[in-house]
């Protein structure tokens, strides 16, 4: 068939995982066909479709289309289908790119102790590998996306080489909040980010254009188009509106072909000697859950019964104050410091650790603000330079912070698929079982107690704490890597239990989901897999 495609390494997914292995490969002279089914970006198109849309979330320059559909911050209900008892929050997109368009950038490692939850503190289950199998991969993963940090700064993951760039410098907000916690436990710290300080690798430096959630319109924060660029460049063949459907496993369990359905309408299949997966942690399982046969009945790399399992994010706790004095938000990165301190513990036998961001972006993102602000105060009747007065006093003086909670693994929170509902090429969409535990809840009462005290430390008043979770964007687990066959999906290369030419990337493969944002370890890990796919090709 003319539409079917044919290299050494399949890859499905263009977002940060696929984009590195892919370029990596290909580097190497290997060859790489990527499937994605979304289309590419046109960044200043996306950033005029941003400043013109009602609803300025996470998505909104980057609308679902029928051909290819994602969730929306704005309606939970749109592409998901719930079951409860809570709302899965954390959404994705499909370009190419992946969801990297919209991240805010934030690069941490995982701690020591957050690869083995189990052994240490009696929760959740061990990764099948240590820090310091992974920390080389770290080094390697800021060098590709370019992270701005501070070398000398311990955020308790020992590193052996130093960032590649200096650190985003802090904000006149970040300064207040570092003066008024001076000798308490809560230590404010620059973050580790992915978006130039300075200019390189043929990208500008962050000029602060405050717009970093949802899209940066100068290309310093890195996206995976980077890696999709040097892939291509290196003879990586990109095949864009390519819908995978469906994975084909011969009767000796190795993965012979994926079928793949176009925008356009046309199909076929892609074959080669590896594949990986790294669709995202709701969309692999979706794949490996319709991927049923004669000899995958419960679908491709299931056996287990593992696969769309454990879903997690870092259900985050939201909460905004009005500072004593102005701070001046609205101005920069959308943050860039937080108190890193609070990851680990003792405490993990009980509650779920947490971090916290300080935001630059005032309460844009509980309210809606400076906009509503405005609305709020013309409907009180303010009109003129009372209302301009007014609106400089607030704004200036807005605040918030954001404390990411750990979520320990729970088989019943799942991804299945839906029987009534299908996308255009047949699939059933995704059905999510999800609840908010009582380890996650006490990490929660945590850390309002926190931001009480934070506050309380620059005079704040009319603290207001979100009733709900928020949806921090961390999509994780479904897949997850492990050492016994019966319990998990893949192993510590990342390779299918189940298929030996089957390998599956991203923060699906998580056993855990720990505090940091998982980004750069979504990016060590697909680096640390490079060396297995090279060496299943060559047999």
């Amino acid at each position: 068939m003319a539409d079917d495609i044919s290299a050494d390494v399949i890859i499905v997914g263009a977002g940060i995982s696929g984009a590195v292995m892919a370029s990596k490969l290909a580097a190497e002279g290997v060859k790489v066909a990527l499937l994605e089914a979304g289309a590419k970006v046109d960044r200043q198109k996306a950033v005029q479709t941003y400043w013109s849309a009602v609803e300025k979330v996470p998505e909104c320059p980057y609308p679902p289309v029928p051909q290819a559909m994602h969730p929306v911050s704005s309606d939970l209900d749109f592409w998901y289908r719930q079951t409860g008892p809570d709302k899965f929050a954390s959404t994705y997109i499909k370009v190419v790119g992946g969801t990297t368009w919209h991240w805010l950038g934030t690069c941490l490692r995982l701690l020591p102790n957050d690869f083995r939850l189990k052994s240490v503190y009696g929760q959740g289950v061990d990764w099948p590998l240590s820090y310091n199998d992974i920390e080389p991969f770290y080094g390697q993963a800021e060098g590709e996306i370019g992270v701005s940090g501070d070398s000398a700064v311990d955020l308790g993951a020992p590193r052996t080489t130093p960032y590649p760039m200096t650190e985003i410098p802090q904000t006149y907000l970040d300064k207040a909040y570092l003066k008024a916690l001076n000798g308490t436990v809560y230590e404010v710290r620059s973050t580790p980010q992915g978006r130039n300080s300075t200019a390189r690798d043929t990208r500008p430096a962050c000029c602060g254009n405050a717009s970093c959630i949802p899209v940066c319109p100068v290309q310093a924060k890195y996206d995976a188009t980077v890696h999709i660029d040097r892939a291509v460049a290196a003879g990586a063949v990109l095949h864009e509106q390519t819908n995978a459907v469906f994975v084909e496993v011969g009767p000796d369990r190795t993965v012979n072909a994926i079928r793949f359905k176009r925008w356009d309408g046309s199909e076929g299949t892609a074959t080669g000697k590896v594949f990986v997966l790294a669709a995202h942690a709701i969309e692999t399982p979706r794949l490996l859950l319709n991927s049923k046969g004669e000899t995958t009945p419960n679908g491709a790399a299931n056996s287990s019964d593992q696969v769309g399992r454990n879903l997690m994010d870092h259900p985050t706790q939201l909460s905004w104050a009005l500072a004593n004095d102005a701070l001046y938000p609205y101005r920069g990165p959308l943050s860039t410091s937080g108190i890193e301190n609070l990851r680990d513990g003792d405490f993990r036998k009980t509650r779920g650790a947490f971090r916290i961001e300080i935001g630059n972006d005032g309460w844009s993102w509980p309210t809606g603000a400076p906009i509503s602000t405005a609305q709020n105060l013309a409907n009180q009747g303010l009109r003129g330079s009372g209302l301009d007065n007014a609106l400089a006093f607030q704004s200036a003086r807005h605040i918030r912070l954001a404390s990411l909670v750990e979520q320990p693994p729970d088989p019943d929170n799942r991804v299945t698929l839906d029987d009534t509902a299908f996308d255009i090429y047949g699939v059933g969409v995704p059905k999510i079982a999800y609840r908010i535990d009582d380890y996650t809840k006490a990490g929660f009462a945590a850390s309002v107690k926190a931001h009480d005290e934070i506050f309380a430390k620059l005079g704040a008043t009319g603290v207001i704490h979100s009733p709900q979770a928020q949806g921090a964007g961390h999509i994780i687990g479904t897949a997850r890597m492990g050492e016994d066959p019966k319990t998990s999906v893949v192993d510590a290369d990342l390779r299918s239990h189940d298929h030996p030419n089957l390998f599956i990337l991203g923060s699906t493969v998580f056993p855990t989901s720990a505090t940091a944002n998982p980004t750069l370890t979504i990016a060590a890990l697909a680096l640390r897999a490079v060396a297995a796919v090279k060496a299943t090709i060559a047999g």
